[in-house]
């Protein structure tokens, strides 16, 4: 993983598990124990689902700028029917409140989101490639 991309999904993940704190608190002063581990489960599954998008796309980047957006596209279609799974799978548990599952794991990802455009735009991240980094075979006659 280069280092701006570390610095970026440091920059998303501290803040959501930040406010995944605060949704567990939140959960159980609202739901009690039920309420918290709902909370728990959703900022932890919030936490692991843009994490694996970011590690995807910072892999991809390391084999060709064409491949990152391929990733990134892919990354997200599993991510959205790996979440339907998940959430056809628990919706018949007792186990936590799912209601407050539900409510952090939207709060979590408008924050991981916020938090990612803001660390992402203040990210140096060079677009073009400077001149002296080219290898002398790639430059062509």
């Amino acid at each position: 993983m280069q280092s701006s991309d570390a610095r970026i999904l440091r920059g998303a993940a501290i803040p959501s598990a930040l406010a995944g704190v605060a949704a567990v608190a939140a959960g159980l002063l609202l739901g009690g124990t039920k309420g918290a581990l709902g909370a728990a489960v959703g900022a932890v599954v919030v936490l692991v689902f843009f994490s694996i998008s970011v590690v995807a796309v910072s892999y991809a980047s390391k084999i060709s700028p064409q491949a990152i957006f391929a990733a990134a596209v892919f990354s997200y279609i599993v991510k959205i029917f790996a979440m339907f799974a998940v959430v056809a799978l628990l919706q018949d548990v007792t186990v936590w409140d799912t209601e407050a599952f539900g409510w952090s794991v939207i709060a979590l990802t408008l924050v991981w989101i916020g938090a990612e455009l803001r660390a992402t735009g203040r990210a140096k991240t060079l677009y073009v490639e400077p001149a002296g980094a080219a290898d002398a075979g790639d430059r062509g006659p």
